[in-house]
């Protein structure tokens, strides 16, 4: 069986509630990471994480910016630097500051709202072209995409088991009107928001569409991307979110289901009180499990059995602490949510640059050698 195969194999078998060789792994890194990896593991500039610590799961997400353009650099100067994207927000990025700032949003009313087009979403140059966009590019840094959707989504088949990207669509509508926006216009007019929500789901349905054709046989399934809660809850009413949003939600996993794939969510905070009506939309597996937003991936499978798969929680705050006695025990009890398959391992959100590389590099060890099946978790070994 080839190296992709055997990671397919892998992480379907994971998903699918099924032991296999040993418990799969994915990841996600902040840039930064990335940067003091080379300079602690004396790699070259072509630092690959993935392939470095050959880790089971890549995500790869096209451009999904409603109009299809490069930035508009507005300013660029002192390592401070402000483009206009094809969402149409204003954002400000430092190169010494973790995040971006968003300055403001073209779109603030609701009549603009109601004129607000999107450009196709099958847009070959959304998969084909290396055109700079916001969901790839405007994050910890700011980067200018070198490769096409279909040229990374090449570069990575052979070895691993790829996943495409797409988003909910409150992932998409916070970043056309600014959050506080999009929350007070919902107690404005909620079904007005609505209207625009279920516009949003024809375009990140043709997304996935687009993905699927384009890339063949080659994805394993689909990433999606949407955060709807901090730490304490959601966002807004779990009711409006099942009225609203999950519909939309339902229609793209209807799509990704249709050709075969698998669908992993991937959203930040506390949305528990709303996870079996993902189940019911057709999620097969939720990602990252925040710790710190009170999650805990045992709890949940024994909760969740079989009716559900998870992917994350290991607390990055355990592995920036640096105690390897402490990354030890996070690692083992948390793998007894693997038992009967149904977890591949990896943080609770996106490794930071506070977490040294050799102590990421012991939690993979630690993977390795106590994550193959039957695992072997010793003291840690918990009743599932």
């Amino acid at each position: 069986m080839s190296h992709a195969k055997t990671k397919i194999a892998r992480v379907m078998a994971a998903l699918n509630h099924q032991e296999t060789d040993r418990v799969p792994m994915g990841e996600f890194f902040w840039s930064n990471f990335l940067r003091r990896c080379r300079k602690d593991l004396g790699s070259g500039p072509d630092f690959d994480p993935y392939r470095y610590w050959d880790l089971d799961l890549v995500v790869l997400t096209p451009n999904l910016d409603p109009h299809v353009r490069d930035f508009r650099v507005l300013e660029d100067s002192d390592g401070r630097t402000v483009v206009q994207t094809g969402f149409e927000a204003v954002i400000e990025v430092h190169a010494n500051c973790p995040m971006p700032m968003y300055r403001d949003f073209a779109t603030q009313t609701f009549e603009q709202m109601d004129a607000f087009r999107f450009d196709d979403p099958a847009d070959e140059r959304r998969y084909r072209s290396n055109i700079s966009d916001q969901i790839n590019c405007v994050g910890d840094t700011l980067n200018r995409r070198t490769r096409s959707y279909v040229e990374q989504v090449g570069t990575y088949t052979d070895d691993f088991c790829v996943f495409g990207g797409v988003c909910e669509p409150h992932e998409m509508i916070w970043r056309i009107l600014g959050t506080e926006n999009v929350l007070m216009k919902i107690a404005e007019e909620p079904a007005r928001v609505a209207r625009f929500i279920e516009r949003l789901g024809d375009f990140l349905v043709g997304s996935v569409q687009a993905q699927i054709a384009i890339a063949g046989d080659k994805l394993s399934g689909m990433i999606v991307w949407g955060d709807v809660a901090y730490g304490k809850g959601m966002f807004f009413s779990p009711d409006y979110w099942r009225k609203v949003y999950k519909p939309q939600l339902k229609r793209i996993c209807d799509v990704v289901h249709a050709a075969g794939l698998k669908v992993l969510y991937h959203g930040c905070g506390n949305a528990s009180v709303v996870y079996d009506d993902m189940i019911e939309a057709g999620v097969d597996a939720y990602n990252p499990l925040e710790a710190k937003a009170g999650l805990d991936v045992v709890d949940l499978k024994r909760r969740f059995g079989s009716r559900w798969a998870f992917s994350g929680n290991i607390d990055v705050r355990i592995l920036a602490g640096g105690d390897r006695e402490k990354i030890r025990r996070e690692v083992l009890t948390k793998l007894n949510a693997a038992k009967g398959g149904g977890y591949i391992l990896q943080s609770d959100h996106s490794i930071p640059d506070d977490v040294a590389p050799r102590d990421y590099d012991y939690m993979v060890q630690l993977v390795r050698e106590h994550g193959s099946y039957p695992l072997q978790l010793g003291e840690y070994d918990l009743e599932i």
